[in-house]
């Protein structure tokens, strides 16, 4: 009896290997061209980690004239959830990345190096652990779960490495005919990796970020093929990787210390390895120590989080970029209107060591993409996100939409345009002023700053409707007028005056338009308050103003 005979009885109906070579032919695509994947599970919500991951894969393609494809994980199908799929395909699609191949739902999928469902690619496993075993380098292991547990009990008692390999690979060297007679009455088995390689002997890799890397050898026999026909992850991915011409595997560095057993899997198969390129992953910072950001510890860990506040996808992706390649704050600083796309993406500028998750510094890149957003844009993407997620904010935005954009307006395109927004759950805060009935009916307090003397306030405001206010005015006249006013009440036209005298003047001009823009926004920091005027509109002036006069 040969290993021939074992692997026909094992896998009697499986095409030959060379079937599937030919059927997965090497991709016809540029020099350098960059093949890579996501490859989720459908186990639950998209980490913010795959969507950097997609970040940079999409970001390598692109510029490489490349291939990124999705391809699902499923061999662990105790975990599925319902709808795993699209909920992938979609999470990653409102970040405005889109596969060039594979799942695009539950069912329908798009390329020719497929099927991308791990679970409809069982015959594909088989084939090649059936080549395994026709080498000699892969076998039936009839281990009970009490006898796998014996062994690691023992190995404990030891304090030695866990694991089937070496003298504890007990079913390693059965013969053949015991194999095959053992599988002929019954017994359950699963197939198992031969592994050559000696833990005391050294491997050295290189690792497109991380550089030379120095591993002991594999020398674990590990599973290949589960008892229900479905292959583990790590035979699978081998397999997978090598069909579908992937020629960078980019994901986090929590794999670095799978490469020894993938090298060996990829070398027994006779496959060209892939480039690996581990990433340090994203950390959170907490009580001065550095850990993982946490699914299951930091809401912004789901990309649902991003959704919920209004962070705009774009400014995620800004962010991303940038703890991926450190030099994207810089480019981008000199490029502000170029679209991310241009830069170009290094691995080599990778961080080897992690990068903080900082919200504040999302908020403030959140904050320069959406000053660059016209007023149609931002009246959109926040009515978009009110529908979902306010429903007061909606009406307010739906009530009236060429005020809801000319309030959207102010001082929006300008060179220094408004940065008061860093996300659609700002939005409500932002502008609830400008809309008469929620500003009569909010409990916000008048803080008027330096001014607060009552009557000082009235005149100012009196003074102001009755001689200096003409909604006709240019931005200019308008502001000399402000200082017309001010002079008047014995306050300096200008700052600067008041700082050289200060002794002369009540306050300065400031004070003054403060107390306007107070009467007329509760807050004593707005946007432009010409423009806010502007679009207000005399009525409105007048009603505010009174409401404080007639106190």
């Amino acid at each position: 009896m040969d290993n021939k005979e074992l692997a026909d009885l094992i896998f009697p109906d499986v095409k030959d290997i060379s079937y599937y070579e030919a059927k997965y032919p090497e991709r016809n695509l540029p020099e350098g061209a960059i093949v890579t994947r996501f490859a989720p599970s459908p186990t639950g919500f998209v980490h913010v980690g795959g969507i950097m991951q997609c970040v940079i894969n999409r970001q390598l393609t692109n510029q490489t004239n490349g291939v990124l494809l999705l391809r699902i994980e499923d061999t662990d199908q105790k975990r599925e959830i319902d709808n795993g799929i699209s909920q992938i395909v979609n999470s990653v699609h409102d970040f405005g990345i889109d596969f060039d191949e594979g799942m695009i739902n539950e069912t329908e999928e798009k390329g020719a190096y497929g099927p991308y469902k791990q679970s409809a690619r069982g015959e594909i496993y088989r084939a090649y652990a059936k080549w395994l075993i026709e080498k000699g380098r892969a076998y039936p292991c009839f281990a009970t779960p009490e006898e796998l547990e014996e062994m690691r009990q023992k190995q404990e008692s030891l304090k030695i490495r866990t694991g089937y390999y070496g003298v504890w690979a007990k079913y390693r060297n059965l013969p053949i005919e015991n194999a095959i007679e053992k599988i002929k009455n019954g017994e359950p088995y699963i197939v198992r990796f031969k592994s050559m390689g000696k833990e005391d002997r050294k491997i050295r890799h290189h690792d497109v970020i991380k550089g030379n890397i120095d591993f002991p050898e594999n020398d674990q026999d590990i599973v290949i093929i589960k008892a229900d026909g479905l292959p583990t992850y790590h035979f699978a991915h081998a397999v997978d990787d090598h069909l579908m011409r992937v020629t960078h595997v980019i994901r986090s560095d929590e794999w670095v210390s799978s490469i020894p057993l993938h090298l060996e899997l990829f070398q027994t198969l006779e496959f060209k390895t892939p480039k690996y390129c581990h990433y340090a992953p994203i950390l959170k910072e907490e009580d001065g120590k550095k850990r993982k950001i946490s699914k299951r510890k930091d809401p912004e860990a789901a990309v649902s989080y991003y959704h919920e506040e209004g962070i705009p996808a774009q400014a995620v992706c800004e962010y991303l970029m940038n703890i991926g390649n450190s030099n994207f704050e810089g480019w981008r600083r000199a490029n502000p209107d170029r679209p991310i796309s241009e830069f170009k993406f290094e691995l080599s500028k990778m961080s080897t060591s992690g990068a903080i998750f900082d919200v504040v510094k999302l908020l403030d890149v959140s904050k320069n993409v959406i000053s660059k957003y016209t007023k149609e844009e931002v009246y959109n993407a926040s009515l978009e996100w009110a529908k979902r997620y306010d429903d007061e904010l909606r009406e307010m935005l739906e009530r009236d939409k060429e005020y809801a954009l000319a309030v959207f307006g102010i001082e929006r395109g300008n060179v220094k345009p408004r940065k008061d927004i860093s996300k659609w759950s700002d939005v409500k805060n932002s502008i609830i002023y400008m809309f008469d009935d929620k500003f009569e009916n909010s409990d916000e307090e008048y803080e008027f700053q330096k001014i607060t003397d009552k009557d000082e306030i009235k005149k100012i405001l009196q003074s102001y409707m009755d001689k200096h206010y003409n909604p006709e005015d240019d931005k200019q006249t308008w502001f000399d007028r402000m200082k017309d006013l001010a002079e008047e009440m014995g306050y300096a036209r200008e700052v600067k005056e008041y700082k050289q005298n200060p002794d002369s003047y009540e306050g300065h001009v400031g004070d003054v338009s403060t107390v306007l823009r107070v009467a007329l926004t509760r807050r004593a920091n707005t946007p432009d308050l010409y423009e806010i005027m502007q679009v207000i509109g005399k009525d409105r002036i007048e009603k505010r103003f009174n409401k404080i006069i007639n106190q």
